[in-house]
């Protein structure tokens, strides 16, 4: 009984763990970026990447007896569909960043966390619990300190296609998150995630449909296709599909807004950019956000343990 009483803690944590390893790519697709690899290029990377990690991994299962489940076409379809909203977000937010500065468009991108609770709204009917809107309203703050947009030279006449691309990058991914928790979540996940990420590929080079003939592989675009494919596909597609079924919609979001402290995080140690006072504050409150949104969980364990200790 106490390791059921213990799972919300344990599975917010694991899609805490999701939303932080997406923090990996900003830096990684920056790296690209400064190797002269096109936006296009690089989401094709990490679709076609992901997908070989996962059929790699699913080979040398197989290889050892570990077979996977028998698929109907209704499954594979949906699971397709799954992969092509992940690489709906990557392809949107991408291109978002060609046209609108690297804070304004992160900040659009991070409205997710109150679209999953919209999306709670719609299809559970229940009304967030004011854990969770709090949780919500705080790390939507510390997002505009953090992305650094109020200290960034803004113009005033932002690109209304680069806005509406942020926007929609927000929606896919708070789509994804939810459809996540909800698409053949039995199925074995190394499985479900070699399927998810045909579906990101087939999108991904219909959007860059010369990537293999381009010479970019050859030119080195595949060590940092190995790294998005890692961290922007394998990982965050297994741990959102253990976590995300066993929390609610906003909780998931909510969680999966690691994203952003461990992207800031990592471009500090890794490309030694400095951080502003406002930003570290921001990724602080982000913190103090996610930790909001589990206090129920938080207090309810409390409470056990001192009725525990009561009891002997």
């Amino acid at each position: 009984m106490s390791a059921m009483r213990a799972s919300p803690l344990k599975y917010a944590l694991i899609v805490f763990l999701a939303g932080a390893s997406y923090g990996v790519m900003a830096t990684t697709v920056k790296f690209a970026y400064r190797e002269g690899f096109a936006w296009t290029q690089t989401a094709a990377s990490q679709a076609c990447f992901g997908l070989f990690i996962f059929a790699a991994v699913f080979i040398v299962r197989s290889l050892l007896g570990k077979k996977g489940v028998k698929l109907t076409p209704r499954s594979v379809i949906r699971l397709l569909g799954l992969g092509m909203t992940t690489c709906t977000t990557c392809l949107l937010y991408n291109y978002s960043l060609t046209m609108l500065p690297v804070s304004v468009a992160i900040t659009l991108l991070f409205q997710f966390t109150w679209i999953g609770m919209v999306i709670q709204i719609a299809t559970t009917r229940r009304a967030p619990k004011p854990a969770e809107i709090a949780a919500a309203l705080t790390i939507l703050g510390g997002t505009f300190l953090a992305s650094g947009i109020f200290e960034a030279d803004l113009n005033p006449d932002l690109n209304p296609l680069g806005i509406a691309c942020g926007l929609l990058s927000a929606i896919s991914c708070a789509a994804f998150v939810y459809l996540s928790g909800k698409i053949e979540t039995s199925m074995p996940s190394i499985q479900r995630g070699l399927i998810v990420c045909c579906g990101a590929s087939i999108l991904a080079l219909i959007a860059c449909p010369d990537y293999f003939v381009s010479g970019a592989i050859q030119a080195g675009i595949w060590k940092y296709g190995l790294v998005l494919g890692f961290f922007g596909l394998f990982a965050p597609v297994i741990l959102f599909g253990i976590g995300t079924p066993h929390l609610p919609a906003g909780i998931s979001t909510i969680m999966a807004s690691s994203e952003l402290p461990a992207a800031i995080l990592i471009s500090v140690f890794i490309l030694q950019e400095p951080i502003s006072l406002l930003q570290a504050a921001g990724v602080v409150v982000i913190l103090v956000g996610v930790v909001i949104s589990q206090l129920p969980n938080l207090l309810q364990g409390a409470g056990r343990q001192r009725k525990g200790g009561l009891a002997k």
